[in-house]
């Protein structure tokens, strides 16, 4: 079963993913800042009992475990696979997790809120992500009895997630505006429209490999609805302006910045070890020059899923052990020449 981000879909040349969560929680505990440990595994319990509900009425499997399970690089790999938060990945009470086979659907159960119910689709498809995190709000919400108030709405830990609870966001790669020194500016502006962008993993991450998570910061107040079109609208501006951009780029620019894209694809296919940071700008290079039509491979690269591959935990997953930076430089390197088409 493919992965979301294993997937081919438009306009993943700039949206590379579109995520909607819902914050909930149930109304016989207190709220996760006050929950205490006995309670947590209560709740815990007592959410992971609606996985096998989960596989039944919607027809694809979903696993559960506790956190606490877990190995350090299974969670970091989680974490860079967007599966989890990094709240839920170092939260020292007991956390848990649902996760469907296909990567779409993660439950974090116990981080902010007693349940995030989080779907992502690969993208820009912020319809469908809502449609899978309604469906699965539906099924659970006659199994937990989510805390509710006529007024308010969903209620929750934080109350800027009050109302609907939804944040929805989109995962952009913007080469040519980062270029351009134009990022501070988009924060500047997106900001007067109840719209936040922030790093590759959200609230205090940095971006890497120019990728920007942008999101709604209102909920009590907007629907469903008005928060999907609102952000809709916002990143379909973005996209033009990235891709207004990028034609300027090469109108006047073209030959130095196709050189580019092919000594970056020589570093990469023959580099023997490379860093996180080294690995994440080439690819990005690589990515906008694949994108561009400045270099032409032998069969199609998922560049993106490349990105996620070069990760400190996802390349452990990947190795099956825990190993030194040098020889994650050096397998993170390897990793990439095994994975890298050749040039036409």
């Amino acid at each position: 079963m493919l992965k979301w981000y294993e997937q081919n879909v438009a306009d993943s040349d700039v949206v590379i993913s579109s995520r909607v969560r819902l914050a909930r929680n149930l109304e016989e505990f207190p709220f996760s800042g006050k929950l205490q440990e006995e309670q947590a595994v209560t709740l815990v319990n007592k959410v992971k009992k609606i996985t096998n509900l989960l596989s039944e009425k919607d027809h694809r499997k979903y696993y559960s475990c506790n956190i606490s399970t877990l190995s350090e690089i299974d969670k970091s790999a989680m974490v860079e696979r967007h599966i989890v938060s990094p709240l839920l990945a170092t939260k020292e009470q007991t956390t848990g997790l649902i996760l469907s086979e296909d990567e779409t659907i993660s439950i974090m159960i116990n981080e902010e809120d007693h349940v995030r119910i989080q779907a992502i689709v690969g993208g820009m498809n912020l319809e469908e992500a809502y449609q899978e995190a309604d469906k699965i709000d539906d099924i659970a919400y006659d199994e937990l009895h989510f805390a509710y108030d006529e007024k308010y709405g969903y209620l929750t830990e934080c109350p800027t997630n009050a109302g609907t609870g939804m944040r929805a966001s989109c995962m952009v790669f913007l080469p040519a505006l980062s270029s351009a020194r134009m990022i501070q500016k988009l924060i500047e502006e997106v900001g007067k429209y109840g719209m936040t962008i922030r790093g590759i993993y959200g609230e205090g991450s940095k971006s890497l490999g120019n990728m920007y998570q942008i999101s709604n910061q209102k909920t009590l107040g907007n629907s469903e609805r008005e928060i999907i079109d609102n952000l809709k609208r916002i990143v379909t501006q973005i996209v033009k302006q990235e891709r207004k951009r990028r034609e300027y780029m090469l109108s006047v620019n073209s030959d130095e910045i196709q050189d580019q894209v092919y000594r970056t694809y020589g570093i990469l296919k023959y580099a023997r070890q490379i860093s996180s940071d080294d690995a994440m700008n080439l690819l990005s290079q690589l990515k906008f020059g694949v994108d561009a039509k400045l270099i032409k491979l032998d069969r199609e690269c998922n560049i993106h899923k490349l990105m996620m591959g070069v990760q400190p935990g996802s390349l452990q997953w990947t190795l099956g052990k825990n190993v030194g930076s040098l020889s994650r430089d050096q397998a993170r390197a390897e990793y990439i020449r095994k994975e890298l088409p050749t040039i036409i």
